[in-house]
């Protein structure tokens, strides 16, 4: 899943030998205007201008956008059918940081990801290297935090979500964290992604930690927590997938909240329950951005339009997602009726670690997380 986002020494190298092709030059995608450039619709003809072009071009290449995610299905599904145009989905289950990787790894072919969806501390860690092309959407400035995380628009903020614990309805209830330490969780409790590189995994250790009284400065109780969950054999280093959950093999997942609500919906269609456990309210804002090095620059921006559009957010909200727009959308009473029952009229923001908090724990993570779990 997004939740694992890849991050396995194995993926990295299969990651190259999937994506990397003989290196050709990409031009201007029109001798009058170069769209790589182009840093608003205004600058692009409008959206009828980029419409134009992104067909021209014929496609659009995403990576790490795992149909389960906040309902990307229905968000990819609503661009093709809007604006006829094909859509290369690379690696649904990559890790944030692999999307750069496989960028930089691609970088002048057209295999290359032409966007990005990803978590905050990997999305701060490359402004101003490059690796972006600044790109203000239509509504950027009713977007929450949006002036605030990059005034440039290197990065934009789309969703956010609140951390939980879901599990499968067999094992009981889930009342307290150290209930996870008991022996009906034995092998049975996994963590979305890897802390070194997921968001999500890195978020899961920020839950545990505060429900211990640590703070996003410091993460070691949670570190110390997972230490003794693989102590006592319930901590399991398998990235949970939709086929993991449904298989029984991750009864017990670490996860986004907007994620484990689709879980429920599933399960209770398979005449199953499963529920969630949320100790505390921690999560954090994901980002869109263009890549500097997007072979379709058209539809990279057409596709940032979309989903940080009315109708994207209100596919998000749909997934169980915060939209960074939600608040103008209630305001502005355009929120939808499936939104607005999915995550409600207002949402109050998860807290969450800045950027340069979580660089640091990753720092401490990159020994004592193996040392904790293993790897």
């Amino acid at each position: 899943m997004k939740r694992s986002k890849l991050t396995s020494g194995s993926v990295a190298a299969a990651l190259v030998v999937a994506l990397a092709i003989p290196v050709m030059s990409i031009s201007p995608a029109s001798a009058a205007r170069d769209f790589s450039k182009v840093k608003s619709a205004s600058q692009a003809g409008g959206l009828r201008g980029l419409e134009k072009e992104c067909k021209k071009e014929g496609q659009l290449n995403t990576i790490a956008l795992p149909h389960y995610w906040a309902d990307y299905k229905g968000m990819l599904d609503g661009f093709k059918a809007k604006y006829g145009v094909k859509i290369d989905e690379q690696f649904p289950e990559a890790s944030s940081q692999q999307e750069i990787d496989a960028a930089v790894t691609n970088k002048g072919t057209k295999r290359s990801p032409d966007v990005f969806d990803v978590g905050l501390a990997v999305a701060v860690k490359y402004l101003n290297t490059g690796t972006y092309a600044p790109y203000k959407v239509r509504g950027w400035k009713y977007l929450q935090f949006a002036a605030k995380v990059d005034p440039t628009a290197q990065i934009t903020p789309n969703y956010s979500g609140t951390m939980t614990i879901g599990y499968s309805g067999e094992l009981g209830t889930i009342t307290k964290i150290e209930d996870l330490l008991e022996p009906r969780f034995k092998g049975k409790v996994a963590l979305n992604g890897d802390p070194l590189g997921s968001s999500t995994g890195m978020n899961g250790i920020y839950l545990i930690n505060k429900v211990l009284g640590g703070t996003f400065d410091d993460v070691s109780k949670g570190v110390a927590f997972f230490a003794k969950l693989k102590a006592v054999g319930n901590f399991i280093n398998v990235n949970p997938t939709a086929s993991t959950i449904a298989s029984g093999q991750t009864p017990v997942v670490i996860d986004n909240g907007y994620v484990q609500a689709g879980v429920i919906k599933q399960m209770a269609a398979a005449g199953k329950v499963w529920k969630m456990f949320t100790p505390a309210s921690v999560g954090s804002t994901y980002n869109s951005a263009v890549s500097a090095w997007a072979p379709h620059p058209a539809c990279a921006r057409l596709w940032m339009e979309y989903t940080l559009s009315e109708a994207g957010a209100n596919i998000w909200a749909g997934g169980g997602a915060t939209p960074t727009l939600w608040i103008h959308l209630v305001k502005t009473k355009r929120a939808t009726a499936a939104g607005i029952a999915s995550i409600g009229k207002s949402k109050v923001s998860a807290e969450a670690a800045t950027g340069a908090q979580t660089i640091a724990a990753r720092v401490y993570l990159k020994t004592a997380w193996p040392a904790a779990v293993g790897v």
